[in-house]
């Protein structure tokens, strides 16, 4: 579970480097070109894409299965059970909020990964052109025309921070950095957890207002 944790942060910072550079004041100049690189990489599409989607299943069906023996070890229940004394809100609620990005992961997967799937490998489509030129920069603008969609993916983000919160420091301790440099990634891990999905949320945000 924490092994996995990590490689999805580290796609989600990598996701992020990419992203962020649509917002540049190049025109999307630079977005498309990583975008069309990323897109086209035979290494990325048909050796990386695979092992992400795996990933991510991997992650979100360990996510349930461990909450199902969490449950089911609890033979007696409390007569009283004040779970904020001795924990956080975000690690007693792991599930719902894992439970909420995966719903944002199949809307974002329905705005972007499945028509990439089916403008490549149905169409046949590899070009990466529309109207004669690149298009990733004008159908990222596109998706964020709508303020419902907008609104959506400032929800998920939040509850993204909120599983972070809980979930990067979790995993580092599962690999088992209790040591002296806790403070210091707990640290980092708070830093990774609040700024990269405020950084999505300002993408987004940006391209809404100036479409």
């Amino acid at each position: 579970m924490a092994l996995s944790a990590f490689f999805l942060m580290f796609f989600l910072l990598q996701h992020f480097a990419i992203n962020i550079t649509s917002i540049f004041p190049d025109n999307g100049a630079t977005f498309n070109k990583l975008s069309h690189f990323m897109g086209t990489n035979p290494l990325i599409q048909y050796a990386m894409q695979p092992v992400l989607i795996f990933g991510v299943v991997f992650h979100f069906v360990m996510g349930f299965v461990l909450e199902l023996k969490n449950k089911s070890a609890q033979k007696i229940s409390y007569a009283k059970n004040n779970g904020a004394a001795n924990s956080t809100w975000m690690s007693r609620n792991m599930i719902w909020s894992g439970a909420a990005i995966l719903a944002f992961v199949l809307l974002h997967f329905i705005d972007f990964w499945f028509p990439e799937i089916n403008t490549k490998f149905i169409q046949g489509d590899w070009s990466g052109m529309h109207n004669g030129e690149l298009r990733y920069f004008h159908e990222l603008q596109h998706k964020f025309v709508n303020p419902i969609r907008v609104v959506a993916y400032i929800i998920a983000f939040v509850f993204l921070a909120l599983h972070l919160l809980h979930g990067f420091t979790s995993a580092f301790q599962s690999v088992g950095a209790n040591n002296k440099y806790t403070k210091g990634l707990k640290t980092f891990c708070t830093i990774y957890a609040i700024g990269l999905p405020i950084g999505f949320i300002i993408i987004a945000l940006f391209h809404h207002f100036n479409h």
